[in-house]
């Protein structure tokens, strides 16, 4: 099952969050947005498929982030948690960590924002189209 996400990057992505990464449906990103990879996303978690959430909820899922820039991709994986309610209606967050909120689609990640390719990073700083592709397994 997959559920996939077009953003599109912006001049202040800077992707050095060591800890998390993030897509977020606001139309604007401070420099301070760190974690940010791209903005004016066309999906947030509460448009999810409820059987896509249901299969994020079994802590034995394995769930991959692949990010898609300027012919750059980069993925990331990581795991599903019982406690991922896929609520929100806002931003999307992947978390190196096993903390979870409504914004959370995976914990456990192996890489966050600050490990991505730095030429998918210059793609999205440069307002690349961006597509986020979650799988769950």
């Amino acid at each position: 099952m997959e559920e996939v996400v077009r953003a599109h990057g912006h001049e202040h992505v800077s992707a050095e969050h060591a800890s998390t990464f993030e897509f977020t449906s606001d139309d604007y990103l401070t420099p301070a947005g760190d974690c940010i990879l791209a903005i004016e996303a066309d999906r947030v978690p509460a448009d999810f498929d409820p059987e896509f959430v249901a299969a994020c909820q079994d802590a034995e899922a394995t769930i991959t982030a692949t990010i898609e820039a300027g012919g750059y991709a980069e993925t990331v994986t990581g795991s599903g948690h019982p406690d991922l309610s896929f609520e929100n209606e806002r931003s999307i967050v992947g978390r190196t960590s096993d903390y979870v909120d409504d914004r959370t689609v995976m914990v456990g990640a192996d890489g966050a924002a600050g490990d991505l390719d730095r030429d998918l990073v210059t793609a999205l700083s440069e307002g690349a189209e961006a597509t986020l592709t979650l799988r769950v397994e």
